[in-house]
């Protein structure tokens, strides 16, 4: 692979990585609303719990995709990155099992209605992240290698 095609296949992960993340965040928003409103709808609330299912996407957005964006700080992003897949799969994993053993669900809702797809979505930014690390690192043995 010549010098282009890595700057453009780490262009187009970055970009994935990126879209992916944002994508992530707005879902997150979506589902998890931390603004909820109060006893009077002129005040809004503010929920903690839902907040903090919001952090981390943003978290992924803005320092993630910073980290990723210099070759020097992807294995800090790569790091970032693994630990928000790990503490976000935990997490899902958790809020399923607690909603569908309480509605006594079955076998089929386990998967269904679960968030074993947005665990999966996670996990594909998690590699994409890799793919881009793994870059990032050949294109610096590459250049050390011509020297």
């Amino acid at each position: 692979m010549d010098n282009n095609e890595l700057i453009w296949t780490r262009r187009v992960l970055f970009l994935s990585l990126f879209l992916l993340a944002v994508s992530g965040l707005l879902l997150h928003y979506r589902i998890h609303n931390f603004m909820v409103t109060a006893n009077d709808p002129s005040e809004p609330g503010f929920n903690s719990t839902h907040f903090l299912a919001f952090l981390f996407p943003l978290i992924d957005v803005v320092v993630v995709t910073a980290l990723f964006a210099s070759k020097k700080n992807a294995v800090y992003g790569y790091l970032l990155n693994g630990m928000i897949v790990i503490f976000g799969t935990v997490f899902m994993a958790h809020f399923s099992i607690a909603e569908l053993t309480t509605k006594s669900a079955p076998l089929r809702d386990w998967v269904i209605s679960s968030t074993l797809p947005d665990i999966g979505i996670a996990w594909v930014d998690f590699f994409i992240g890799k793919a881009l690390y793994d870059l990032s690192i050949k294109g610096e043995s590459t250049n050390l290698q011509r020297l």
